[in-house]
């Protein structure tokens, strides 16, 4: 841990050092997944609160279990492949090399299982991951001052009970319990007055916590070809508290500021956003379906995250204003149901930013997305089905400049033709 000071020595040039205990990388609005191996996948996410045709549908809309017949069980699993790379310009103040690909890949893993009771009734469970993601730098890159590494993961585990009011009416509700794991390291700058060459610090975070939420959703049917889904999933408030394992600090005024911070016990909160969607589904005829979606996720409430430390004995905040702002999603797809055994989906999607430009920071480069999605469902006999699915997610060149609190020095750059991919695959059983 670091060394306590006998005296804050102060300096006439104000010198600061940024402690960003918050990180978390994204591709829609914000954090939150849409792809989840489930057949789904294929769509961009149109039509999820409307389209019931396997147990997954409990993640997007809790009544849509409701329409699905005697027991099915789905198991699913992922991958996410990025393309993430920093590209420093002329502006850039720091050294160091470029940071890498900071995103390569994140295996994920999905379970869903419904129940009818009876003609009105129906159970579910689901296990499955739609919140988080992760970055990993190059321990010497130009901005490690500002990140190295970090990860916050979710697993979502949604119990879900739903029923049919009416014949065209189904009201559905899971409690949502979120296993959460947060990680963060970063370097710490010895050197804040450029005058000595000494190696930098390191400090890393990290702990895991629980919390809880609730998924709302109600369907119902226009027609005997078409179906509206209105979903709502509270926000899950998580709380982390450790001691950062902070190592190799041996500047004094960097030690008082972190000695004022109370760095012994540090709590980061934050809040996964509510959320609001509506979709619809419509048969055009025997073999063509049409799907859309709208949606808003509150991320305005997820921006006062991480720590500011001011090195000048003067200013210490525990909080970091990101700037944060709601989102909106919109997405339009279609099935095609070209033998009776196969069935072909594909989706376009978009999402907002959750920051202007002015706002990107490093340890979350997020922008506005578009989704191109694609996928197969295949049934193998009356009781199994296959599927398979890619989307890609394409952020484009998304812009960086961001300085340190008070020395003014500058980190300036491009993630240049920033996408993901994301490969899905998994079974239904029916019985």
């Amino acid at each position: 841990m670091f060394r306590k000071p006998t005296a804050v020595q102060h300096y006439a040039l104000p010198l600061a050092l940024s402690l960003g205990l918050f990180s978390s990388p994204t591709w829609a609005g914000g954090i939150l997944i849409y792809e989840a191996g489930q057949e789904g996948n294929g769509l961009a996410n149109a039509g999820a609160a409307a389209l019931a045709t396997d147990p997954s549908v409990l993640m997007s809309n809790p009544a849509g279990i409701t329409e699905l017949q005697g027991t099915q069980i789905s198991a699913n699993a992922q991958v996410i492949l990025g393309d993430l790379q920093f590209s420093r310009d002329s502006r850039n103040q720091f050294s160091g090399n470029e940071g890498g690909n900071a995103l390569q890949y994140l295996p994920g893993a999905s379970l869903f299982v419904s129940h009818q009771i009876d003609e009105r009734s129906a159970v579910g469970f689901g296990m499955y991951g739609n919140f988080g993601l992760a970055l990993d730098y190059d321990d010497d890159w130009a901005g490690r001052y500002f990140n190295q590494e970090s990860a916050i993961i979710g697993m979502s585990l949604q119990p879900t009970l739903a029923y049919k009011f009416t014949d065209d009416l189904s009201i559905g509700i899971g409690p949502r319990i979120m296993l959460a794991y947060y990680r963060n390291e970063m370097a710490i700058n010895n050197n804040l007055l450029g005058v000595l060459d000494r190696p930098d610090g390191q400090l890393e975070y990290k702990d895991t916590d629980v919390g809880t939420g609730v998924n709302l959703g109600l369907l119902y049917k226009l027609s005997e070809r078409t179906q509206i889904g209105v979903a709502y999933t509270s926000k899950v408030d998580l709380e982390f508290e450790d001691s950062p394992d902070v190592r190799k600090v041996d500047n004094r005024i960097i030690n008082a500021a972190l000695n004022r911070l109370d760095v012994d016990s540090l709590e980061l909160d934050m809040s996964v956003p509510q959320t609001v969607l509506l979709s619809i589904a419509h048969d055009l005829n025997t073999q063509w379906k049409l799907l859309g979606s709208l949606g808003w996720q509150d991320w305005s409430e997820f921006g006062d995250v991480g720590v500011e430390v001011d090195a000048d004995a003067q200013d210490v905040s525990r909080t970091v204003n990101r700037q944060y702002k709601d989102t909106w999603h919109a997405s339009v797809g279609a099935q095609y149901q070209a033998t009776p055994r196969l069935r072909w989906s594909m989706g376009l999607g978009y999402d907002s930013s959750a920051v202007d430009d002015k706002d990107r920071t490093v340890d979350n480069p997020m922008g506005e997305a578009w989704r191109l999605a694609t996928g197969v469902n295949y049934q193998v006999d009356k009781g199994l089905d296959v599927h398979a699915a890619y989307t890609l997610v394409w952020l484009g060149d998304m812009d960086v400049e961001q300085s340190k609190a008070r020395s003014g020095s500058t980190l300036s750059g491009t993630y240049r033709n920033a996408a993901l991919h994301a490969l899905g695959a998994g079974a239904t059983w029916r019985f």
